[in-house]
């Protein structure tokens, strides 16, 4: 079978499972679209905007656990992309973006719609490549999934100049199956010596504690991790990519921890004397002071990056290695031992916890007439059951939904957590509602957020994507006027939204219904209307106190024990 590279593009796709493609065509890539139309294995989801092409590559993947794939052009199509790509790569999120690069011939002229890709991405992927033949575009393309889906993952960026994918031009197609590359092999097996290590330590804690990340998510090792700390008895917070991870609902799950987690989480996390940390990084929104840092602790860390391994915070017993294998060697450890922690210690240490705990870190106003966004999330979380996939954008409705959406499962929550990308959520939403279509989809956002990629609700439309959009409309950009409430004695420099659109009117010249509420009684009945609209996308704009703050809250230089708590009267 001889094909040209735009066929061989389509063809690699089919051979690595790929169902979907978000993208936006120009010049460069008008090859690969013409070998798009002229086949219906692969389904192309035409975005507004490269960025949204990129979030909804992320969140599928996020939500499936395979690459997500983008397609753009060169130049401006490039360079759109890459917000959406370095917040894949922050959050260790497979991808394979294939961007348009002009002719060989031109390549370093200033051509039309002419960037360096490889260069402007290599500091946010894990990987790219140029292809410079044709015969290298399969080779290239089996490289890039495997890279990106492999040991930590990742985006890939692969750049295809426009000759390359000349329909004139046709060689032999055959798709590697196996890949080889020299400087890239993965440790997946922990070394058994530290594993062995590891669990004596485990099992001699006075105030053992647990601290899971989204490595685990990457790993599928949420049954290993659930299994693990059950059997042990010990309690356990998750980052904010690593919730669902660990049963939220479960009588050990102390909450989120960090800087805007639960006083109970971040006062164990202080007080513990083994800390077990597992596909985490010790980014510095967990961590708070480095200095001050788990002070009582031996810390054990997993993970399968050695670069992570006391890059922010020296640990004691390192073990690199996949998290689902290493868990499953502990699991095993424990198993064969009859040593568990001492009961008294154990006991002692639950008592100290739940007395933390009775403090009621998250409690808030019940009785405003206003709405309160914490009451929206509550309602949320009751009228899907706590099964829904939730996509967020960035602020104080994000962690917002942190604190009181109850994840149970892995892979339900979708945001950007180390970049901290606003206009993630619609598009996100959308690329989970693609893979998942009988499943509940919805979008938490704010008015800020929102109007970032609200081009995208023309991709609901065009796709019958009918996700629901829960809006907590209190017109400020809610984080940033909170750290100037708090820091910047209550100057609100450009903080508040003011010009906003009327939301309902916007979301119906979409196509969509359009909702607005504006009183408590009202949250409830609202919600389950729009879940009852399985074909619409629905958009909610909740109009939300305008003074509420996020709580608990470490403020910068702070270690875990010193919070700044809400002060109900």
């Amino acid at each position: 079978m001889e094909l040209s590279g735009g066929e061989i593009i389509i063809e690699a796709l089919k051979e690595e499972g790929v169902e979907h493609i978000f993208g936006y065509p120009g010049g460069a890539v008008l090859h690969i679209y013409d070998a798009l139309y002229k086949q219906d294995a692969v389904q192309h989801i035409l975005v507004r905007h490269e960025q949204g092409a990129t979030h909804a590559a992320d969140a599928y993947a996020r939500a499936t656990g395979k690459p997500g794939v983008v397609l753009v052009t060169s130049g401006p199509g490039a360079t759109n992309a890459v917000t959406g790509i370095a917040t894949a790569f922050m959050d260790s999120v497979p991808m394979v973006i294939i961007t348009g690069q002009v002719h060989r011939a031109m390549i370093g002229s200033d051509a039309f719609q002419e960037v360096d890709s490889v260069g402007i991405t290599r500091p946010c992927v894990k990987h790219n490549f140029l292809v410079q033949t044709v015969e290298d575009l399969a080779p290239t393309l089996r490289k890039a999934f495997y890279v990106a889906s492999t040991g930590r993952p990742g985006p890939v960026v692969v750049d295809v100049p426009k000759d390359i994918t000349a329909p004139e031009v046709k060689i032999p197609f055959s798709y590697p199956r196996d890949v080889q590359m020299r400087s890239y092999n993965p440790t997946v097996s922990g070394h058994t010596g530290q594993i062995h290590k590891a669990v004596e330590l485990l099992l001699s804690a006075r105030r053992p504690m647990i601290y899971t990340g989204g490595g685990v998510v990457a790993s599928e090792a949420s049954a290993e991790l659930t299994e693990f700390t059950q059997l042990l008895g010990y309690p356990i917070t998750n980052t904010l990519m690593g919730l669902g991870t660990y049963p939220a609902s479960d009588e050990q799950f102390l909450g989120m921890l960090g800087m805007h987690g639960t006083y109970e989480a971040n006062m164990a996390m202080h007080d513990c004397d083994v800390l077990l940390a597992v596909g985490a990084r010790f980014d510095d929104r967990v961590t708070g002071t480095t200095a001050d840092f788990c002070p009582h602790a031996k810390i054990i860390h997993i993970d399968i990056d050695p670069a992570s391994i006391s890059k922010n915070i020296r640990v004691d017993v390192p073990i690199v290695g996949d998290v689902k294998q290493v868990l499953e060697v502990m699991l095993q450890a424990v198993r064969q031992t009859d040593r568990r922690a001492k009961p008294d210690d154990l006991a002692a240490w639950w008592k100290q916890i739940n007395e933390w705990r009775a403090t009621d870190c998250l409690a808030y106003d019940r009785n405003s007439d206003l709405i309160k966004p914490q009451f929206v999330v509550e309602k949320l979380c009751e009228v899907t059951g706590g099964d829904a996939f939730v996509a967020s954008d960035v602020g104080q409705h994000q962690m917002f939904v942190a604190q009181f959406y109850k994840f149970n499962k892995p892979r339900r929550w979708l945001n950007s957590g180390g970049l901290g990308t606003m206009g993630f959520g619609l598009p996100g939403a959308l690329g989970a509602k693609l893979a998942f279509p009988d499943e509940d989809v919805v979008c938490v956002t704010g008015e800020a957020s929102i109007q970032m990629c609200i081009q995208e609700l023309s991709t609901a439309k065009q796709f019958g994507l009918p996700v629901k959009v829960v809006n907590l409309n209190n017109r400020y950009m809610g984080m940033v006027r909170q750290w100037q409430e708090f820091n910047y004695n209550k100057r609100y420099s450009h903080s508040y939204v003011d010009a906003l659109p009327d939301f309902v009117k916007l979301a119906e010249s979409y196509g969509h219904v359009g909702m607005v509420i504006e009183r408590p009684g009202d949250v409830e009945a609202a919600l389950r209307e729009a879940f009852a609209m399985k074909d619409r996308l629905v958009f909610m704009d909740f109009i939300t106190d305008q003074s509420e703050n996020v709580y608990p809250m470490i403020e910068a230089g702070k270690p875990h024990n010193v919070m700044r708590m809400r002060e109900l009267a």
